[in-house]
């Protein structure tokens, strides 16, 4: 059974920084694109970003682009995504997802929740 499991959510200040992780099982990590993806109240959901080691790519949505990164960590099947600068409007449910890459995601976590004060 594939299980996607995130961590670090919170509550921070404009500015401050967090990082999440996302921890994965029951797939070989190293054949997955891994993507983070968000969901503010009352919006659509919007991809942030992706991380394919097979091709050798990350991705990153505009509106995080310069203040977030996503990296992974194939030893310990955990792929991490570094926020800093952090803005309001990053508030957000942070799901981590897993695909045969980043166009097309399979496999889901429940979610970690981002609440960024002013």
């Amino acid at each position: 059974e594939v299980q996607l499991v995130e961590s670090g959510g919170g509550f921070m200040q404009a500015g401050e920084s967090k990082r999440l992780s996302c921890a994965a099982s029951g797939l070989t990590f190293d054949d997955y694109a891994i993507g983070w993806f968000r969901q503010a109240p009352g919006k659509e959901q919007e991809g942030v970003s992706c991380i394919s080691s097979s091709a050798g790519s990350t991705y990153y949505a505009d509106s995080v682009k310069g203040r977030f990164t996503i990296s992974s960590d194939n030893a310990k099947n955990t792929v991490y995504l570094q926020m800093n600068s952090l803005k309001p409007e990053d508030t957000a449910v942070y799901y981590c997802a897993a695909g045969f890459d980043c166009y097309g995601m399979d496999y889901w976590g429940k979610g970690t929740l981002v609440t960024v004060s002013s």
